[in-house]
């Protein structure tokens, strides 16, 4: 009894500091809607993470029983993720990332309306329906980028449910700490969720919404902790004794991921543009019919591999002796996204990025005749180069990839990967991929406001 009427008099004297001091007060409540975002973020990314793998899971034990009958369950899967981002949200289609960089833009009191097109709760559930759909067909596409316009979405919401009389807290600096908050809980990398806020999403101090930040990106990571326990998004690679001409290796290989993951987000972007002139939905729906059928001939006929967001070449490369991959396995890992992320369907383009740069990796340190702990510096270089490549964000790549695998020891290495890549990439393109679809879902959305604007003049 004596311990619960401690507890009793601590608990009335917080209240009544609260209630005395308003800066304390205001304090608190402004940190509650981030406190609440952060763990509803962090429990939507286990659940979405859960089906992901459940999905992908599905399809490999469809294919071991039926591989043929992929010919028909691709394109017809494929077909459905299209239509559900057709008739129910058009803004859940692709990464998520361009929307969520696209909705920070336009985040101010002229456009403020306009940032609910690109973030609602009908564009959540899409998302998630269409990816799931997507990668049981599958589509070479990954969760991490949904997971942060779902985490964005979920921060906005709440912002908005907050009462008149609530202290003011910024919609902008709510949108960028469910993102960070978002990638975060997806990789289990809380550095990389704030390095990537402040070098893909801000471009700019954020002096004024760290402390949001922090607490958002703790708190759903936390949060994601607690339902999948100590975990790694890939593992502990061995990477002892690794020789010092091994540079030797990860020079070609920076420049051959920068060179791959920019001209991948070249490629997509080229595709996208010719696809928007096919006015007619047959046609469209023609397009992704063939998209399905080329993703199944590829995995039938060439390599399963093609399929799925690539996470298990990561882990089998990385974590057991089989870590030789075919010449065509990067062929494969970088032609699936191309595929994939053209039918217009909702998925991300990161796991298959690290993918792709992993089995790059691999096949560069066969060149070399590499033992397994260099070889999983090269496939971990891999990694960082090809992200790089096509986000241009040469910082969030290695801290994403040092954190998901705790391998701070080579922190050189992945950086110098990092800066290589990004080097060779800006030859390529000067802006990321996901800069040139973000400028594209603005442009829609201003025509669609201009379009409406003409209807509304010719009503009256």
């Amino acid at each position: 009894m004596n311990l619960i009427s401690k507890t009793k008099q601590l608990l009335k004297t917080k209240y009544d500091s609260l209630h005395s001091n308003p800066r304390i007060k205001n304090n608190f409540l402004n940190a509650v809607p981030f406190w609440s975002g952060a763990f509803i973020t962090g429990v939507t990314a286990v659940l979405y993470a859960n089906l992901f793998s459940w999905a992908e899971e599905g399809t490999h034990y469809l294919y071991l029983r039926a591989p043929w009958s992929f010919f028909i369950i691709t394109p017809l899967c494929f077909l459905l993720a299209l239509w559900l981002i057709k008739h129910f949200a058009e803004y859940a289609r692709g990464s998520g990332i361009p929307q969520v960089t696209a909705a920070i833009e336009l985040t101010n009191p002229k456009h403020n309306y306009k940032v609910n097109k690109l973030l609602n709760l009908k564009v959540l559930f899409i998302k998630i329906l269409s990816s799931l759909v997507m990668v049981f067909g599958g589509g070479v596409v990954g969760r991490e980028g949904p997971t942060i316009q779902i985490s964005a979405t979920i921060f906005k919401k709440i912002n908005d449910f907050l009462p008149a009389w609530y202290p003011k807290i910024s919609r902008r600096n709510m949108i960028v700490t469910g993102a960070a908050a978002g990638l975060a809980s997806a990789f289990n990398t809380p550095l990389g969720g704030i390095v990537f806020a402040i070098e893909e999403l801000t471009k700019i101090h954020f002096s004024f919404f760290k402390s949001a930040l922090l607490t958002g990106v703790i708190i759903a990571g936390l949060t994601a902790l607690h339902f999948l326990g100590p975990y790694l998004y890939l593992g502990y690679p061995l990477l002892n004794d690794i020789p010092g001409w091994v540079i030797l290796a990860i020079i070609p290989v920076a420049v051959m991921t920068g060179v791959g993951g920019s001209g991948m987000g070249r490629v997509i972007l080229y595709i996208l543009k010719k696809k928007s002139a096919l006015r007619k939905k047959y046609q469209q729906y023609i397009y992704v019919i063939i998209c399905g059928l080329i993703i199944a001939a590829l995995a039938i006929f060439i390599d399963h591999r093609t399929f799925g967001s690539g996470k298990e070449i990561m882990v089998t490369t990385l974590f057991t002796g089989n870590k030789q991959l075919e010449w065509y396995i990067p062929v494969l890992r970088i032609v699936g996204p191309i595929v994939s992320f053209s039918t217009g369907a909702a998925g991300g383009i990161f796991a298959p990025s690290l993918s792709a740069g992993a089995s790059i990796g691999a096949v560069v340190a066969g060149w070399f005749h590499l033992a397994g702990p260099a070889t999983n510096l090269i496939i971990l270089c891999g990694m960082t180069g090809f992200l790089t490549g096509i986000t241009k964000s040469p910082f969030t790549s290695s801290i994403l990839v040092l954190e998901m695998t705790n391998s701070h020891n080579i922190i050189f290495y992945i950086m110098l990967t990092a800066l290589l890549a990004n080097l060779v990439a800006n030859l390529i393109s000067r802006h990321s991929f996901y800069d040139h679809l973000k400028d594209q879902y603005i442009r829609e959305i201003h025509l669609q406001e201009m379009q409406e604007n003409k209807l509304q003049a010719e009503v009256k």
